[in-house]
Order: structure tokens, then sequence, then C-alpha cells
């Protein structure tokens, strides 16, 4: 009998073999562009924007109000205090606390956020259909008639330093910190975090000033994105903007970059991994040759199969997550890999990365190779853009690096369209290691010797 059972089993797996092999799977269907949804535009005579685009069936619409001011903006002594703008923005408007804004954003099935980047200050949030209205207004209040609470500063102020000291103790931050300090020395890209005496520092009279300075109508745009009533909104913006003031045109410093072959470790005793962190300037989005740089940088470390993860991380086990990322900023861009390896193996991490950069510099890649990347990553641009608040980020993108729509409705067909001669060619250009910048953070007994070997230097800085 279990004779009989398993010569049954058998001649089932070969009929199921020899009926796979027959049966092939059917082919992938064309890939299709990214389509914008038709969005309406409303300039009101102090220069806010309004941007309105119904999308979905969901009963809910986010709003998405965007000062294009942030750390940017920052002196040089300044170092997080649009941060300190934003956090304290939080506790209030003149005529509602936080509490009473809180109880507000809750009746309407939402909550405010605000968020400080380098580029923009946000408030968001998300309501369901019929308060988008109201929503706008209580936004508006808090934007426009901030009440700076003096009693909430302190405690503000002791937030910000426990993050910053958390934040610190990480190798990751001060290899991060050291990095954008070498590429970015005389620029806010550069100052990524303060000091303790920094953030004490701080008044209410340096948050007023800079709200003054920097915020206004000319550098705000209101997004409103989802099921709503047009008309409605329309008015509500208009009731609730039409009277703020101007304030600055929208400016933002350029940076000029530092590329140079700097290599510096911070010593960090005991620690049984270095991070790295090995990049320097490449392009920005308003580049011609920005997309197929970007779609170079996810062949090589930025997605999970690519060639620097498959090498020191499945091969090698030097590490378990290491990437590469095409940084984007105003006019401004850098390439850089990052990981966080074993400390013997620290050295030869580096050289197979250089050794991956290499490689693709003198061989283009394979077409069934690019093209697993680049379905990867029309893919997922399409994805990422399903939703109101990827619409709101595109859109958002656009405005930023000074776009026009067509490279979002283009984009898909453009990455398609990229050749591996080009990925090569963009490695050559851009992505060269005689020219970058690397920074260690783990213990220099361990490592010092390991990256002089790697990199024929003779003597590190401290």
């Amino acid at each position: 009998m279990r004779k009989l059972i398993l010569n049954s089993v058998l001649a089932a797996f070969v009929l199921t073999a020899t009926a796979q092999e027959k049966e092939q799977p059917p082919q992938g269907g064309e890939p299709k562009d990214f389509k914008l949804p038709e969005k309406q535009e409303i300039t009101l005579e102090n220069g806010a924007r309004l941007v309105m685009v119904p999308y979905g069936a969901i009963p809910k619409a986010t709003v998405n109000i965007t000062v294009k001011t942030g750390n940017i903006h920052e002196k040089e002594n300044e170092v997080w205090l649009s941060d300190l703008v934003g956090d304290l923005m939080e506790e209030g408007s003149i005529t509602k606390d936080a509490r009473a804004i809180s109880d507000t954003m809750a009746s309407m099935g939402g909550n405010l956020n605000i968020s400080v980047s380098s580029h923009a200050t946000t408030l968001n949030t998300n309501v369901l259909s019929e308060f988008t209205p109201k929503a706008i207004t209580t936004m508006a209040d808090v934007l426009m008639h901030p009440k700076w609470p003096e009693s909430e500063l302190d405690r503000l102020k002791n937030d910000m330093k426990r993050n910053l000291s958390v934040r610190m103790s990480r190798p990751q931050a001060q290899v991060t910190k050291e990095f954008y300090a070498s590429v970015y020395p005389d620029h806010p890209y550069g100052r990524v975090y303060p000091t303790d005496e920094m953030i004490d520092s701080y008044t209410t009279e340096d948050i007023k000033k800079f709200y003054a300075d920097n915020f206004g109508a000319k550098r705000t745009v209101i997004y409103v994105v989802g099921k709503f009533d047009t008309a409605a909104v329309e008015k509500a913006v208009k009731d609730a903007f039409s009277s703020w003031t101007e304030g600055p045109e929208v400016s933002y410093p350029v940076a000029r970059a530092v590329t140079k072959n700097t290599v510096k470790i911070i010593d960090r005793p005991g620690a049984p991994q270095s991070t790295i962190m090995y990049g320097l300037l490449a392009a920005d989005p308003s580049n011609p040759d920005y997309l197929a740089l970007d779609i170079t940088n996810s062949l090589l470390g930025g997605s999970f199969g690519s060639r620097i993860t498959s090498n020191i991380r499945e091969d090698k086990g030097y590490t378990y997550s290491p990437y590469s990322n095409l940084d984007s900023r105003y006019k401004t861009g850098v390439w850089y890999e990052a990981a966080d390896v074993t400390s013997e193996f620290t050295g030869p991490s580096i050289a197979e990365i250089k050794k991956e950069i290499v490689r693709l510099q003198e061989e283009a890649p394979a077409k069934e190779e690019l093209e697993g990347i680049k379905n990867y990553e029309s893919g997922i641009f399409v994805l990422r853009n399903s939703t109101p608040g990827g619409i709101i980020g595109q859109l958002n993108f656009l405005d930023l690096h000074e776009l026009p729509e067509s490279w979002l409705k283009d984009k898909v067909k453009n990455i398609y369209a990229i050749t591996p001669e080009q990925v090569q060619e963009m490695t050559k250009k851009y992505i060269r290691p005689e020219d970058m910048t690397l920074i260690v953070v783990g213990d220099k007994e361990k490592i010092k010797d390991q990256v002089e070997e790697t990199l024929d230097k003779s003597s590190l800085k401290e």
C-alpha cells in the first residue's frame, strides 16, 4: 500500500511539473505612465495658492498647508530654530489653546500635524469630507495667529535637547552630521544638528522674528485632495487667507557643495560595528541626468536586489542593511552609500563598494538586470502616488525643483527609455570613488589600518 501511495504521489508530481512547463505565465502588461488627477488652482491677491484635486471615493479629504520655509532659512547659530517655531505653533492660536484645537480637529475625524523639513513647514490633516471648510479655517487660525506661549518654551526646548541627546548617541547621526558638514560646509544643508547651548539660547523673540522674516501668503500653498465641496473649500480659503500679509517671496539659498577626497574616522572605542557614509555631489532633479542617475542608484545600491547590497549583505555577510541614496536638495544633490558593518570587515566593505562602482563604470549592466530595476522603480512610483498624500508630495516636489507637470506624467515612459549604456555613463560621470568623502564612525584602533590600506591613505583625520 505504501508503495502504491508513493507511486501515485510521484506520478502526480511529474504530471504537475509537465503541466507547468507547458503553461507559461502570461506576459505582463505594458507599463502605463502616471496620470496626475485633474486639479484646479486659484491664486489669491496676496499670493497664496489653493490647489484642489478631487480624488477617490472615500468621503474624506486631506488638507495640507505648505509654507516654503524651514531649516534652509536658519542662520549658522539657529539650527533647529524652525523646528521650535513649529513646536510652539502647535501650542495654540490667539483664540484656541492646544487642547481646544485638538478637540476641534477630533470632532471632524482628524488631528492636526505640524512638521518642519529643510524646505517647508507643513500643517496637515485628514478629515471627513463635510468638515473640510472648517478644518481649513481652524488650520489657518493656527498658522496665521499663533499665540507663542512663553510658558511652554522651556518644556519644548528640554524635549528638543533630550531628542538631540538620544540621536547623537547613535553612530548613524554622528556620521550624517559629519558627512553633510563636509559636503556643505557653508550652507544650512551642512548644519544637521544644533548644540544644547544653541537650543538654550532661543527665545520667543527669536521665534517671532523667524516667523516674521519667513512666513506669509506668497510662500503658502493650500492643497485639498480627496472628496469635498469645491465651492465651499474655495470660500473657506478666501475667507481665511485673503487678509494675511504677503510676506517674503519664495527664495531658497543655493548651496555651494564641496567635492573632495576627504576621509575621516570618528573614534567610538569598543564599537563592534563601523558606520560608513561614502559619497559625493550629484545631479538634482532639475538636471536632465537626474532620472538616469536615479535608476543607476537603484541598480547599484538603492534597492534590496542592488549590486552592493547583494555583495556585502548576501554574499559576504559584512552587514545587514546597506543602502545607497540619491539625496535631492534645491539645485543640488548628493549620492552616498551607507552601511553598518562588522568592525573587522570595515576595510573589505569599503573595497567591495568601490569594486561594484568601478565594475559598473567599466561594463554596462545586462538588459535583463536593468529591466528588473526599471519595473521596480516605475511600479513603486505609481503605487506611492495613489493616495492623497502621495499626490500632494509629488506636487510639492515639482514646486521645489521648478519642474513641469510633464516630468511626472512622462516619468514611467522615460524610465523605460533608459539604456544600459546610460547607466554606465552616469556611473562614470557622477559616482567617482576618487572624489568621494568617506566618514567612518567606529573603533579607530581596530579600523584605521584597514581604511588606510583600502584607500591608500597614510594619514587620516581624527
